[in-house]
């Protein structure tokens, strides 16, 4: 059984599964991934309000379970499809290495966005099965403040940048830590709590919880978060240059 190209450096290649071509093994790890991610961020959020009713609190436990669950599952899914679990490190990912040799075609980004949507709507709805509350209630949350946005586009640029930079240094093998460690900061530090990911913004309008987003706040927050994606490629590529990266992160099937 022959073994396919590690997408991350650092993080050893899996067996292909017998039959399964590898761009659908990646989407499906995309959709599975995404799923959990989605799971653990509004299913924390749920459990917290369910034992607290202090703000900072709920905040603290949602920030921590979000983050270790989040490096988890990139290196989990990192060997199989890059472990994007998020738009935005998709897009990027595409557009900094058009041209390239090998570099990702429209047909695995667009198939890489529709599996992270869905696993993310899906994570949503088991997140609410799971503590016994009626999946597909629209989130009431509304975040549609100007300042929320401006928050949003920070964290969204800094991921960005933070994701872009250790691919063109060669060092993508830390991704796990080091992404799970800026989005614990970011959910404190920016206004908006560091959604920072369209996918996982969509699932969280179907909840009607600590973490969840109202539907009529969605177009704002997911502007946001593309506005950012441009702005953190452009500095990556400020810093580090316009050379070819170092360790590709999603690998084109031939």
């Amino acid at each position: 059984m022959r073994t396919s190209p590690s997408p991350l450096p650092g993080l050893p290649g899996l067996p292909e599964l017998p039959g399964l071509p590898g761009l659908p093994r990646r989407v499906i790890a995309e959709m599975t991934g995404t799923a959990a991610l989605v799971a653990v961020i509004i299913g924390s959020g749920i459990r917290a309000g369910d034992l607290s009713q202090d703000v900072g609190v709920r905040l603290l436990a949602n920030s921590l379970a979000s983050a270790i669950g989040l490096g988890l599952l990139i290196a989990l899914f990192g060997p199989l499809s890059g472990g994007h679990l998020n738009p935005v490190v998709t897009l990027s990912d595409w557009w900094s290495r058009r041209g390239e040799e090998g570099a990702p075609r429209i047909r695995e980004v667009s198939l890489y966005l529709a599996a992270q949507l869905t696993g993310a709507v899906t994570g949503a709805l088991l997140a609410e099965a799971m503590f016994g509350r009626a999946p597909g209630n629209w989130s009431t949350q509304v975040r549609s403040d100007t300042h929320l946005l401006l928050g949003e586009t920070v964290a969204t640029a800094g991921l960005v940048l933070l994701i872009q930079g250790l691919r063109r240094s060669g060092r993508a093998s830390l991704a796990p830590v080091a992404v799970a460690g800026y989005i614990a900061a970011a959910i404190w530090f920016t206004s908006s709590g560091s959604f920072a990911n369209p996918a996982a913004t969509v699932g969280r309008a179907f909840s009607d919880s600590f973490t969840g987003i109202a539907p009529g706040s969605l177009p704002g927050f997911i502007g946001a978060q593309l506005l950012g994606t441009l702005l953190g490629i452009a500095l990556a590529t400020v810093l580090y240059g316009t050379g070819e990266p170092t360790g590709p992160v999603l690998r084109r099937t031939r």
